[in-house]
């Protein structure tokens, strides 16, 4: 079932999406990688805040390349969510609710969806230049010397994604 939904990612409108639905998104979104992620696990252990309110919002798993003159973004494909897994539960347990990469999650990551009513988002592997149409505007908020790393606020319309992984435990990976 196609699914238009607008930022923020509430539980009211999680709960409504299943795997196997083609998402647009609308709205805000945050992206943040590997090195991202590590820092913002590094602030929560020194009782420190993340660099944006994770609540409600969804992480795109994505580092972009530079832009073309006049443009707002280059290319802007999926990472493999992965690598994000062990950071990834307690990110959920503050309260993020959507998540945007590639390939498959782990166990705790699949528990941690479903006890917090989030859902996992794939985007296309390497579709990173049409990904990039639906991104509007998009600037660095946090860690600016990580590059590509840092992690960006952006504004996305229509952003196409599927649910891989929802509230209920389906996963299409699966």
């Amino acid at each position: 079932m196609d699914q238009y939904v607008t930022t923020p990612l509430t539980k009211e409108k999680t709960v409504r999406l299943r795997a196997g639905d083609m998402v647009y998104l609308t709205g805000t979104i945050y992206t943040a990688r590997d090195a991202a992620h590590k820092r913002m696990a590094e602030a929560l252990q020194q009782g420190k805040g993340l660099p944006f309110d994770i609540r409600d919002n969804v992480v795109y798993y994505m580092g972009p390349t530079p832009a073309r003159p006049g443009g707002v973004i280059g290319s802007a494909g999926p990472t493999t969510a992965g690598r994000m897994d062990k950071y990834t539960p307690e990110l959920l347990d503050l309260g993020m609710s959507g998540m945007i990469g590639k390939g498959r999650r782990s166990p705790e990551v699949m528990k941690a969806i479903v006890r917090n009513k989030a859902v996992y988002f794939a985007a296309i592997g390497g579709a990173g230049a049409l990904l990039s149409e639906h991104i509007t505007a998009a600037k660095v908020i946090a860690y600016d010397d990580l590059g590509t790393e840092a992690i960006r606020e952006l504004t996305v319309k229509d952003f196409p994604c599927i649910v891989v992984a929802d509230t209920y435990g389906n996963d299409l990976y699966h």
